[in-house]
């Protein structure tokens, strides 16, 4: 009898933080206007589609709180539509990050509102919780049917603007606790996690280099058996992939969508890391694809960089725009040059 040939690689998507701004808002409501709904993001993340659908697994980063009651807020606390679950879903994602330094901006309503609503639209989440029950990681099978793998994904933020755990619900959020997090991924890895990721919400705002407190951080996470990828948010601008004792570490994906408008702003990352097999059976993570992405100002479609660069009828201003965004993010990926980590390329139309 043949030996069963080794499981194919299976691929992750992690993509960038989730921002909703009042403007996002409003133009949701005029594409809702359009589609008979209230709001409709689903034209903003259309344009990724094809990379999210892919991946044998998506995660996004929905760093706000959806509203619980209904009243739309923006920065500095937020609270958005429950719509945006749907688009998130529709788009491929199969779930979210949701620890932030906004986690709490509606306080633990906030929290039960937004977990509701994505359990409604069908996405896994980690980082707060509803009860102690939830405060663990997301399990999400991947990989060929009948060969899938389990991957834990667990999800914490560096704190919350001030506003503190309710004395009622302490667990309502993931705050950084490294001997916490090692624990957290040992206890995953025993339950029969194959890959686990750890998403940080940490960093300087509008700092491309990690900072001292992220490094720290890595540092007493890694190396570690027990976590296979660190993913990185919150600064809003695009940060490096590295190696951290043997692990890859994705700083900070910047927005994926917001109404930041400065340009390094509307620079983000879609990284798709792919995992492999190895000799012993155990899996790991062998290469990272950096995919660029840049927010449309106005329509605040999520633009992949290389792929609309194709396009023919892009044109001359957004054109411009895009090319520049490309330089920004490929320098900044190629100023480490970490082994295994590409930036997808350009094509010519």
């Amino acid at each position: 009898m043949m030996p069963e040939p080794p499981p194919r690689p299976i691929t992750l998507a992690f993509s960038g933080d989730v921002l909703l701004h009042m403007p996002v808002n409003q133009q949701a409501a005029l594409y809702g206007s359009q589609a008979g709904t209230p709001f409709d993001y689903r034209p903003m993340f259309e344009p990724i589609r094809p990379i999210i659908e892919k991946a044998d697994l998506a995660v996004c980063h929905l760093e706000v709180p959806i509203a619980p009651d209904g009243r739309l807020t923006s920065y500095p606390s937020f609270g958005v539509p429950p719509q945006i679950a749907v688009a998130l879903a529709q788009v491929g994602y199969d779930g979210c990050s949701t620890a932030s330094n906004h986690s709490l901006d509606r306080g633990y309503p906030g929290v039960v509102r937004t977990l509701e609503e994505l359990d409604a639209a069908g996405l896994a989440h980690a980082g707060t919780a509803r009860g102690l029950w939830e405060t663990g990681p997301a399990w999400y099978p991947a990989g060929e049917s009948g060969r899938e793998i389990d991957i834990a994904h667990l999800s914490y933020a560096y704190g919350f603007n001030g506003y503190r755990l309710p004395t009622e619900a302490p667990w309502a959020a993931n705050q950084i606790d490294t001997e916490r997090i090692r624990a957290d991924a040992a206890s995953a890895r025993s339950s029969g996690a194959e890959l686990v990721v750890v998403s940080l919400h940490w960093g300087t705002e509008y700092r491309h280099d990690p900072d001292a407190y992220q490094r720290t951080v890595a540092d007493h996470l890694l190396p570690s058996p027990d976590i296979d990828l660190v993913i990185g948010h919150h600064a809003h601008v695009v940060q490096p992939v590295e190696l951290v004792e043997g692990t890859y570490v994705v700083w900070g994906l910047g927005n994926q969508i917001s109404n930041q408008s400065q340009a390094p702003r509307r620079d983000g990352l879609t990284v798709v890391a792919t995992a492999n097999a190895g000799w012993d059976g155990r899996w790991r993570v062998s290469g990272i694809e950096a995919v660029p992405t840049w927010v449309e100002a106005g329509s605040y479609r999520v633009l992949p960089v290389a792929s609309t660069l194709g396009d023919p009828t892009v044109g001359v201003g957004l054109r411009a725009e895009l090319n520049a965004s490309y330089n920004r993010t490929s320098g900044i990926i190629g100023s480490r040059s970490a082994p295994g980590v590409r930036v997808s390329p350009t094509v010519q139309p």
